[in-house]
């Protein structure tokens, strides 16, 4: 479990040690905005894990760090001899208008939020694949899935872990690794400066989301989901592609698409597609079908 040792992830830590999961305690121990680093608050999560009557260890690795990382996963193959289990919640913020926000900032959300989650799964991957079995869970959220002001580099990062899901779930499927995303929405450091006031702050638990992650880490989870949780709701965001139109040769130019345009949006018939190729198939019998029309 990254990013463990406040909010969410100590949540998520303590909901886990109490149905019985053996907890790493990831957490580099800085700020919100990724600076410092200490490894008390990993430390704190740990000692009410066993004093709750659980077993944890904690951890002080930089989940951008690919040395670092993999030692964390030796200490927890080390003690506990397999890993059927990976949360990516380790996240900063820096948040700016696009305009004013310098490149490293941007940089820097990307590594800790997106190449973090890529650099913890690659450490685990190969132990999963081995023991045909597997959970992960991506921390997306609706910044990415729908977008907030003043968070390109968060919301970029947030919609990329939802790719690289997409993705994993294709490859790890015959493991029986499953991955998923919970996307939260919960009174943590992250949602301090978003003038949310006192009565919402109450109702935004995060046991509430942590009942979400526990669901997309049991044997019997979907996989590819990208669960929403906050105040007790949940709910699912999938991508659905409309059936969309087939222009000939002749009209394949912007005039036409534009002339086009409201039946390209119509949501009638969209589907789910289950991997990349589904849109070029989808296209391909559309033109293969109209040309039979015209032969």
């Amino acid at each position: 479990m990254t990013g463990a040792g406040n909010g969410l992830g100590r949540s998520h830590a303590l909901a886990l040690a109490a149905r019985g999961a053996k907890v790493v305690v990831n957490d580099l121990g800085g700020t919100v905005d990724g600076s410092g680093g200490a490894l008390t608050a990993a430390e704190t999560v740990v000692k009410e894990i066993i004093a709750a009557g659980g077993e944890a260890i904690a951890n002080g690795a930089n989940v951008t760090k690919a040395d670092e990382v993999e030692a964390m996963v030796k200490q927890a193959m080390d003690t506990w001899g397999r890993i059927d289990i990976l949360v990516n919640n380790a996240g900063i913020l820096r948040d700016k208008s696009f305009s004013k926000m310098p490149l490293s900032d941007f940089q820097l959300v990307v590594d800790v939020h997106l190449m973090g989650a890529a650099t913890c799964t690659k450490a685990v991957w190969d132990i999963m694949k081995a023991q045909e079995y597997g959970r992960i869970v991506m921390t997306s959220s609706s910044s990415g899935l729908y977008g907030n002001f003043g968070q390109s580099n968060y919301g970029a990062a947030k919609m990329g872990v939802v790719g690289l899901m997409n993705v994993l779930h294709l490859e790890g499927a015959k493991y029986n690794i499953k991955v998923n995303a919970l996307a939260p929405a919960a009174a943590t450091r992250m949602t301090d400066n978003l003038g949310i006031d006192e009565e919402e702050l109450a109702l935004m638990k995060v046991e509430a989301v942590s009942a979400g992650l526990l669901y997309l880490v049991s044997e019997e989870a979907e996989s590819r989901l990208v669960l929403c949780a906050g105040a007790g709701g949940y709910a699912a965001t999938r991508i659905y592609e409309t059936e969309g139109i087939y222009l000939p040769p002749e009209q394949q130019n912007p005039e036409s698409i534009a002339a086009n345009i409201e039946s390209i949006l119509d949501p009638a018939g969209q589907h789910l597609s289950v991997q990349g190729a589904d849109q070029s198939i989808k296209f391909v019998k559309k033109a293969k079908a109209a040309l039979s029309e015209t032969a």
